[in-house]
């Protein structure tokens, strides 16, 4: 049976490290079945879609379904538990008809996270065509606090970063604290994508330098305790593509080494590690890039 590990600290003081590693998971046949697919690859955290990632329809689970969900949950003591929001939500665009709808799907799967006690909801920033960065981070912003208001409770909208390319914003350190501060908000949180990161050519080597250098820059742009969990994935294409794909671990253009490091890194080792890879059989995160993450 796969368990949570507690957060422990060792006879030092220290918390011990690299204890949630998990992946996202298919809900199919009903959402509870993501606590067994999590088990199958040697995950102890997940991620998960609310509802089709590509359709702005979303239906909060039965009492019947959130009866089974709890009780797969209690039983393999998975705690860590994130959402992805829809890839169709861009809050960044000058679009009224499409904004309104990326508020209302995220106001939709925020309420799906609440009932499912998860830890928050993970989403794309989105683009800025037809307008200026500027306006676009006061949309997103704006955006943002118009689904917190609409959605009680403690679950966190997290903010994750772009790979770039189509105008999207949010590649940068900086560009992340420019929404994070306007909103304002404690709700909010960050989600950093290392195939994306390196996509943006923000990190290249994930030498300790380069990260102890961006721990700095997100430390000044919204404070580094407000990245509560990683996109674990290698990118296919190369560093400053601007593009997001994926790839296997140590089998794309990031490599082992620079996991490696990120693994002995005292913030980036200490959060949920969620894969989102191709797996070697090519149906999705697999036990065989769990393994390679659990030896580092």
């Amino acid at each position: 049976m796969v368990t949570t590990l507690k957060r422990s600290k060792t006879s030092s003081g220290k918390k011990s490290i690299m204890e949630f590693i998990g992946a996202h998971v298919s809900t199919a046949g009903g959402v509870q079945n993501c606590f067994q697919n999590a088990e199958r690859i040697g995950a102890n955290c997940i991620q998960i879609f609310g509802s089709s990632p590509r359709t702005w329809k979303s239906n909060l689970p039965t009492k019947e379904t959130l009866n089974l969900y709890k009780q797969e949950q209690s039983r393999t003591q998975i705690n860590e538990v994130f959402l992805h929001a829809a890839y169709l939500v861009n809050l960044a665009t000058p679009n009224k008809e499409l904004r309104q709808k990326s508020i209302n799907s995220l106001i939709d799967d925020l309420k799906i996270a609440e009932a499912l006690k998860a830890r928050g909801l993970i989403f794309h920033l989105g683009s800025y065509k037809d307008t200026t960065k500027e306006e676009a981070y006061q949309k997103v912003a704006d955006g943002m606090n118009e689904v917190l208001a609409k959605t009680s409770g403690s679950t966190k909208l997290i903010m994750e970063n772009s790979a770039g390319g189509g105008n999207k914003i949010g590649l940068t350190a900086e560009e992340i604290g420019t929404m994070f501060n306007l909103a304002n908000n404690d709700r909010i949180k960050i989600c950093i994508d290392t195939a994306h990161a390196f996509g943006a050519g923000i990190l290249n080597t994930y030498s300790p330098e380069e990260l102890n250098a961006f721990a700095a820059t997100c430390e000044k742009a919204f404070g580094l305790k407000n990245i509560i969990v990683l996109h674990i994935n290698d990118s296919l294409v190369p560093f400053d593509s601007k593009k997001d794909r994926h790839e296997n671990i140590g089998e794309g253009h990031i490599g082992l080494p620079a996991f490696q490091n990120l693994a002995n890194h005292p913030h980036f080792n200490s959060i949920p590690w969620i894969l989102e890879v191709p797996g070697f059989q090519g149906t999705g995160p697999d036990k065989q890039n769990i393994d390679i993450l659990k030896s580092l």
